[in-house]
This record gives C-alpha cells, structure tokens and sequence, in this order.
C-alpha cells in the first residue's frame, strides 16, 4: 500500500493537471570570488526550497541597502528649494471726500431738469394726442436693445476734444442707463486722474482705491466680490473706479490702464470709460482698445468745427473706428447759437451717428445725477444714445 503522504500527493498532482517538479538536488555553498573588493560584506546563499513551495518575494532595488564602493561618487545633496515668494499686501489709501464739507454746503437744493409749467404741457398734450403709446412702444424697443445678452464684456470709452464739452455727464448717463436696464454689473471707469468730476457727477461720498492703485491687485483667480471690495458702490448693479483722490499730480500710464481693463473686463457686462481729453496717450488707447466710442462736443461753433476736424481725421482710420463712434452733442444753454439739427446733418456726413442731448437744468448745475430730477426728452434722448452705443459695440467683437 503506498504512504500516506504519497497518496495524497498523488491526489492534488492529478486534480491540478500539472506534472509533480523534480525534487531539487541539494545546492553546495558558494565559495567566495576572489575578485571581490576587500571590505564588501558576503553575500547570503538563497535558501533551498521543498518542491511546491512558492518563491520567495524579490526585494526591490529601492529597498535593498547600497553597497558603498569607494570609486562611487558620493550622491549630491537636494537642491535647497527656494522660499515661496511672499507678495507684499500693498498699503491701503486712506478714505477721502469726493467733496469738503466746506464747500458742500455751498450747493444749492437741486433744481428739476424743466420747469413745473412746461412739465405741465407736455403732459397736457400726451393726454389728449396719441404720442403716449408711440413713446411707450420706442421706450420699450430701446429697453431691449440695452438689455441684449453679451458674451465678453463690452467696453464704451466716452472723450472730448477738450474740457467742459460735457464728456464726463454723458458717461454719467450712459451707466446709469445701463445699471437701471441691465441685470449684469456695470462698471463706470475714470481714467482721467488730473481732477475728474465722475465721482462727484454719480454721487459718490468717499473715494479709496483709484485705477492706479487696481493695476498692482487685481489678479485672475480673484471672484466678484472680492473686486468690488476695491470699488465704490453705486445705485443698483453699477460700481465706480476713481481715477484719482482729488489730487493734483495724479498719473495714469497705458500700462496700468490696460492691465485694470482687460482684468477687470470679465466681471462686467458693459463698462463705461471716462476718458482723457483728446489727443491724451491713455484715451487714444482706450479708444482702439473699445467696442464702441463716444465723442461729446458742445452745441457751439467752435465745438462743431472742433469735431468735424476730429471726424475728417477717423475717416483715415480703419473702418470700424468711425463706424462704432457716437457723436454727442449737448446744449450748454437753452438757447444755443448754432443750428443744432443742420449741425448734426454736416457731422452725420462723416459717416459717425450723432443725438442731440437738449439742455437739462439738472445737469447744467454741474452737482449729483439724480435721474427723477432729469427732464423727460433728456431721459429720453440719454436711453437712445445708450441703446445706439450699446447696439454698435455687439458689432464689434
């Protein structure tokens, strides 16, 4: 009768289908190389295995302890890293007035854009003709003409051919017009440091951060709210970036102004730019960098003449130039002394579109728009000027 241990091996031999190994012979014990270099420890014999035993697990190269030859180069320490590089937090300004008290209390109570009398005609005459329909169904268009979603952020630069041609009021308008229509944020930029008057016209109380100061923190991974922490919040939807604190010698270079446009463009639907006067380096730039542009001119003679040499000049630029600008022509007075209609026929030649903003009480005292206060052709003419502007720069992508 076969052993025991036979049998069962047998056994497990013809349920596994494999031929039984030879039993291995045992193995004699290496004699050391006489080539090996003195001070290298012995080897350790592998251990003989019975037949079916597995293999014993390999020991990774990694894990096994380096032989020290003396010809090998000791291994070079790690490369210190260098420390992260701090940013330094930028000082903050300190808050300043947009107005001193001082001379606030010089102003006068706000007058109404019209008097009571003529506000009482016109409505006189809406009642008892039909124009009241025709005006609600133009408001309504033009509300959707502003309201058109956009995929990048438009950008509306607003400039003059000098000072006191209104530019700052109409870039006034034009944000407001966009926060009351639009749902997306509206940013209204001055980059026009030497003293402007955009704070004062949207009525701001303090001003921090200016548009120099942004240039150096803005960063792309920052989100929306931690932007508006450095602007100035307005009514609605809309935010102010001052161009400077009031002071004289503030300088506003391309460099900074590009850099605070293109990062701040992705957080706002439209912004609105107030400009230098023109030929100011920062508002050539402004302009060819826009979507669409603005240029205010008074309703006077040399105004006119001003902007029609401005306009022969664009008619040499690429296309688009001309074709994306708005000319806006304010009334200083209630009476101008020009032909005002004949005046935009000759600039609308050019091939610029042209609205005729009347005069307006409210903006001639030069303080805070309030728009309840505004007459009602200048609401009216403001939102068709910022529909035509807003509608050119969807043109231009």
């Amino acid at each position: 009768m076969p052993n025991a241990d036979n049998w069962q091996r047998d056994v497990l031999r013809d349920l596994r289908s494999t031929p039984q190994p030879p039993q291995a012979p045992p193995q004699p014990q290496p004699q050391p190389q006489p080539q090996e270099r003195p001070g290298t420890p012995a080897r350790t014999p592998p251990h003989p295995r019975s037949p079916g035993q597995a293999p014993a697990p390999r020991t990774s190269a990694a894990a096994a302890p380096a032989t020290p030859w003396p010809a090998q180069r000791a291994a070079a320490p790690p490369a210190a890293t260098p420390p992260a590089r701090t940013r330094r937090p930028a000082p903050s300004p300190d808050s300043r007035p947009v107005v001193d008290g001082a001379l606030a209390g010089t102003a006068r109570r706000p007058l109404r854009g019209e008097p009571a009398a003529v506000r009482v005609s016109r409505a006189i005459r809406r009642i008892v003709s039909s124009s009241a329909a025709r005006e609600v169904t133009e408001l309504t268009r033009t509300a959707e003409c502003i309201q058109q979603p956009v995929t990048t952020g438009r950008q509306i630069s607003v400039t003059s051919i000098r000072g006191g041609a209104g530019k700052t009021t109409v870039a006034a308008l034009l944000g407001t017009a966009y926060a009351h229509h639009r749902q997306d944020p509206v940013l209204l930029v001055e980059a026009d440091p030497a003293l402007g008057s955009l704070p004062l016209r949207l009525g701001a109380e303090a001003l921090r951060w200016t548009t120099a100061d942004l240039a150096d923190l803005v960063e792309p991974q920052m989100s929306l709210l931690d932007v508006t922490g450095y602007l100035v919040q307005l009514p609605g939807n809309a935010w102010l970036l001052p161009g400077s604190q009031g002071r004289i010698g503030a300088m506003l270079d391309t460099s900074a102004y590009e850099r605070v446009m293109v990062a701040l463009r992705r957080y706002f639907g439209v912004t609105v730019v107030d400009c230098e006067t023109l030929p100011a380096e920062v508002a050539r730039v402004a302009l060819s960098a826009s979507q669409a542009r603005v240029l205010a001119a008074p309703a006077t003679l040399d105004g006119i003449t001003s902007t029609y040499a401005v306009l022969q000049w664009m008619q040499g630029l690429p296309r688009h130039m001309i074709a994306g600008t708005v000319v806006a022509l304010t009334s200083m007075t209630a009476r101008p002394g020009i032909d005002v209609e004949a005046a935009a026929e000759k600039l609308r030649s050019t091939g610029a579109a042209v609205h005729v903003l009347p005069y307006d009480r409210h903006l001639a005292a030069g303080g805070a728009l309030r728009t309840e206060l505004l007459a009602r052709p200048t609401r009216l003419a403001a939102t068709r000027l910022a529909a035509e502007v807003f509608q050119l720069s969807q043109k231009r992508r």
